[in-house]
């Protein structure tokens, strides 16, 4: 249990910043807007960086967020040719997040907005409903870990059903840091295909992201500042475990105050979940 306990702390924090890489700033562009500087006095940077789409503002009220400014304004991609934005970063490791929130009246039901994500060719979210995932005027974070290795960011949004859209992009570069890894095998010791999805919900705020399982494992970076985005107070943490065919395989949730979590001082660690096999 106590393992268990550790892993559902390093799943909240895995969705922190680690300490910066000092060859690279980070990131911040509020999409389809002007620069925005938010409740922590970071800079947003105007909308840059993109190849195609159209700019959209909204008058909503942006809830789970202490920044809904940043909500007002998106780019949505309004043709067949993917829309994507491409940032010069030096190479190393990133956190990126993606910022949400569906404010069209016309897209505020599930299956009405589906869109793709790749995070540098990669998919990282397929078939994304804002709306099913939070429903309408609520902010959601995406987060994804991503190694850059030719000096280039690229984010690429793919329509599905109406238009991809995008309200603000974060790239965060991170340190070295400690390693959690989860490894889901079947009794007979063979590695469980699919991805390790998550979500942390406060009050404030809601992040999200998934992990593909490489050889049946998933591992992701231990920080130690739950606070760096607003996760203060009691946490709602989720995790699922889908197959190679999309099936729901492994569940669980649980509440979590992650300023009880002190990371400081873990090391590299493994956590190993036997499934059972169906026929």
């Amino acid at each position: 249990m106590k393992k268990f306990l550790g892993f559902a702390a390093g799943m909240v924090l895995v969705s922190l910043p680690a300490a910066a890489q000092t060859a690279q700033q980070p990131i911040r562009v509020k999409c389809g807007g002007p620069a925005y500087t938010d409740s922590n006095n970071q800079v947003w940077a105007a909308d840059n960086g993109y190849n195609t789409g159209t700019s959209s503002t909204n008058t909503a009220t942006t809830t789970g967020t202490s920044d809904p400014a940043i909500y007002k304004s998106n780019r949505y991609n309004g043709s067949s040719v993917p829309m994507s934005y491409t940032f010069t970063v030096a190479n190393g490791n990133y956190r990126v997040n993606l910022l949400f929130a569906e404010n069209g009246s016309g897209q505020s039901a599930v299956g009405a907005r589906v869109f793709n994500v790749k995070l540098n060719g990669a998919t990282v979210l397929q078939n994304f409903d804002i709306f099913a995932a939070v429903g309408a005027n609520m902010a959601v974070t995406e987060s994804f870990n991503t190694t850059v290795s030719n000096g280039k960011m690229v984010i690429e949004f793919d329509n599905v059903v109406q238009n991809a859209k995008i309200n603000a992009i974060e790239i965060l570069p991170v340190a070295a840091a400690p390693q959690l890894t989860l490894k889901f095998t079947y009794p007979d010791g063979t590695p469980v295909t699919g991805s390790l999805h998550y979500s942390v919900s406060t009050s404030l705020l809601t992040l999200g992201g998934a992990l593909p399982l490489v050889n049946g494992q998933a591992s992701c970076p231990l920080v130690s500042s739950p606070d760096a985005l607003g996760l203060i107070g009691q946490a709602q943490v989720a995790l699922n475990l889908t197959d190679g065919s999309g099936n729901m395989v492994w569940q669980v949730s649980m509440g979590l105050n992650p300023a009880n979590a002190n990371l400081g001082s873990v090391q590299n660690s493994t956590l190993t979940v036997v499934l059972a096999k169906s026929n």
